[in-house]
Order: C-alpha cells, then structure tokens, then sequence
C-alpha cells in the first residue's frame, strides 16, 4: 500500500491539452493525436469554449448532451422546457464547429440516484448536495457507462477543475483550478478515480473573463448566454420551497426558541428550512436562524442573532466518505495527531483547516482550528491537501461549542 503523502514532492502537472500537448506527463494523463474524446455539453457558454478548444488538437471529437431533466414530465405541457433551448444552442454551436453531437436521455437514471434519494434526504430534514450526486452517478457514471465502450475513452467537460498526474504510479489528483472563484472540485469530490482517469477540463488553467473572451472571439452562438445558476430540475419559474412542496406532502411542525423552550409558530416540513437560515419570525425583538431539527418529532429551533454560539460549529462527523484513492489513504489518519488539511462543505467556501482522524468504525472525524459557522447534516463535505482534492463523504453530525445543558428547550433536543 502507498501513501498521499509519498507522492505530494512527485507531481506532474496535467496541463489540459489544448493548452500543452506536449507535456512530459505520463502518456495516459492526456488524449493522443487522434483519440476519440467526448465532450459533455449542456448549452452554456462554458462547455461551448471547451468544445471548441478541443477542435484545434486533432481528436477524434464529437459532443453530448444529456437530459436529466424535462418539465413536461411534471405538468405535462411546454411550458418552462428548458432542456429544449439549451439542446437546440448545443447543436447551432455544434453545427458551427464542424462536430457531431447527440443527447442521451437520463431522466430515469437522475430521478433514481439524484433526485429520489434527495427526496428522502430533504424530507428528514437534511441538507443534500444533488450536483454532487450527479456528477458521480450521471454525468461520471451512466454517461460514461454509455460512452466509454462506444466512442473512446474520454470525456472533457467544462468544469473549472483539473487533473495533476503522478509520474511513477501514473494517477490522477483532482485539483483546484487557476480561477478559484469558479472552482468546482467541491462538486467533482465524490467520482471515483476510475473515472477520474478518462476526465480531460480543459478549462483548468483559464479564467472565466478569458473564456468569455474567447466565446466572442470564436463568435459561439453562447458567447452572449448568461450563466446558468442553481440546480437544473427547478428552473426559471419557481422557489425551491414551493418545488419541493410538489413532491412532498406538508407535515407541520413548531419552531421553538432554543432558549426558552417557547413555541414561536409553525412550519410546514423541515425542508422549509436549513441549519444557518434566517426564520423570519414576527414579533422578535431581533432576527432568528435556524439552529437544529429534530427530524423525529419534526420540531425546528431558532436562536437569536447569527453570532450565537448555538451556530458555531468545532467539528464535524462524516460517512459514506469517498477517498478518491481509495487505497492509498493519508497513514496520519489512524495517528493521534491526525492529518493537518482543510475541508470545504459549501461550493465556493474559503478553505478550512482542521485536523481529520479516521475513526474505528470507518466515519471521518473533523476538528476545526477554529469554530465555524453553521454546517447541516446531509451537507457533502470535501478534504484537501493544499489544492489536492482528497475525497468527499456527508456530514451525519456536527460538534458544537454551545453547552445545550444550559437551554429550556432540551427536553425537546432528542
């Protein structure tokens, strides 16, 4: 078995080929003269620059768009058909090119490992991260699945991320891109390194200003698009709330002043609210958040200001924790003083250092050097090492500094 920490002095950049494909990297960390690469489109100005980057490197080049999601299955008209706008500018970019393109329906598979678990999830009053899901079970899973075996090994996407190689085992690091304000390793931390090894970001050393120049330099029919935000089952024409109330039937339960045990109103599921979020309760001398659910008696408690300690978080607890080499992990695990890293368990959140340690029954405990604000159960929380993105696995508990002893309301904790 061999360590992290044995290959982090022996890294070799996988510079994204269209910007060096005469790297000294090993020959699998970049496609060949001639390849069959993919790229994964879905209409937006940033997979469409990836395409066309990849034009000029002499691949075997064709692109895919997947449907994961289509709002006609749910009201059964046109109306709010997002996937068709963004399928139709995938082929006029396309077209423009010169590459053939396809789409690939994966409705039911994203309703069956994105969508349905995160059902269940939200329900429970956990704080589940689909885009994460569906980069490990879609787009790096059924897609590939489908792909791979029909046309070629890779499969480029426009995520702002990269791949480092090592030279003397020839494996792939996931890592932080050069625009950090984009940086998307935080949702690429749970796919596998099997998948890991046929990823090709050719956005991993440009910065978002520089892609957007070079749409309009290249006159792509996205250059002009604006930027897709949020998850892609909600679309334009709703609050996330009343979306999932579609799916999910009410079950009203109280919101309680965590200090004084007081009931200060109702709520209509516990997916209504998350950990952090201001209540907006009337009547309060000042703003209350949201500081813990109590998922059995579906009861939500509140604290006043955003600075109470209640909201503080020392650590956390993790399962389900994806090493993405998963055989070689960081020995100082299983030591007393731990492994010296950060965490992230928000996109785009600055990184956190803390101490990590492994625990018997295999759950990754977490230890900030400092208390943070507000983590929720069911939150995706990714390990670094400097920009080496380690793996991922999900938050099932949090450790806070706030004596809970002290409260009125703790009787109704458990």
């Amino acid at each position: 078995m061999f360590s992290l920490r044995t290959f982090a002095s022996r890294r070799c950049v996988h510079q994204a080929a269209v910007l060096n494909p005469k790297s000294s990297c090993s020959i699998h960390s970049i496609p060949k003269k001639g390849d069959r690469v993919v790229v994964a489109m879905s209409g937006g100005v940033d997979s469409s620059v990836t395409a066309r980057l990849l034009v000029d490197q002499e691949y075997d080049l064709s692109a895919v768009f997947m449907r994961n999601w289509d709002t006609r299955d749910e009201n059964a008209s046109d109306e709010g058909c997002e996937w068709e706008r963004d399928w139709e500018d995938v082929q006029r970019v396309c077209r423009m090119i010169g590459i053939p393109c396809q789409m690939v329906d994966l409705s039911r598979e994203y309703w069956n490992h994105v969508f349905g678990p995160s059902l269940t999830q939200w329900e429970h009053g956990n704080t589940p991260n689909p885009d994460v899901w569906c980069n490990r079970h879609i787009k790096f899973g059924a897609l590939m699945e489908r792909l791979i075996p029909l046309h070629g090994k890779w499969l480029a996407t426009g995520h702002y991320a990269g791949t480092e190689w090592d030279t003397e085992h020839s494996r792939p690091k996931l890592v932080r891109p050069l625009d950090r304000r984009k940086d998307q390793t935080f949702f690429l931390s749970n796919i596998p390194e099997s998948r890991l090894r046929s990823a090709i970001f050719p956005l991993h050393h440009i910065q978002k200003d520089e892609v957007r120049r070079l749409a309009i330099k290249y006159a792509l029919p996205t250059a002009k698009r604006e930027e897709s935000m949020g998850l892609c089952f909600i679309g334009k024409r709703r609050r996330f709330n009343a979306f999932l109330s579609e799916y999910l039937y009410p079950r009203e339960g109280r919101i309680i002043h965590l200090e004084s045990g007081q009931q200060l109103g109702t709520h209509r599921g516990l997916w209504n609210l998350t950990i952090g979020q201001g209540a907006k309760i009337s009547g309060q001398p000042e703003p209350m958040f949201v500081a813990h659910k109590n998922s059995r008696t579906h009861d939500i408690f509140v604290v006043p200001g955003r600075d109470h300690p209640a909201l503080r978080v020392d650590g956390l607890m993790l399962q389900d924790f994806n090493w993405i080499w998963a055989d070689a992990l960081p020995p100082e695990l299983q030591t007393p003083k731990g492994l010296s890293a950060s965490v992230q368990y928000r996109h785009q959140q600055m990184p956190l250092e803390c101490t990590v340690k492994q625990k018997a029954n295999g759950h990754i405990h977490v230890a900030f050097h400092a208390p943070q604000f507000a983590a929720a159960t069911g939150q995706q929380c990714a390990i670094y090492l400097g920009d080496w993105c380690l793996g991922s696995g999900v938050i099932v508990d949090t450790i806070t500094p706030h004596d809970w002893r002290s409260t009125n309301a703790i009787h109704l904790l458990s």
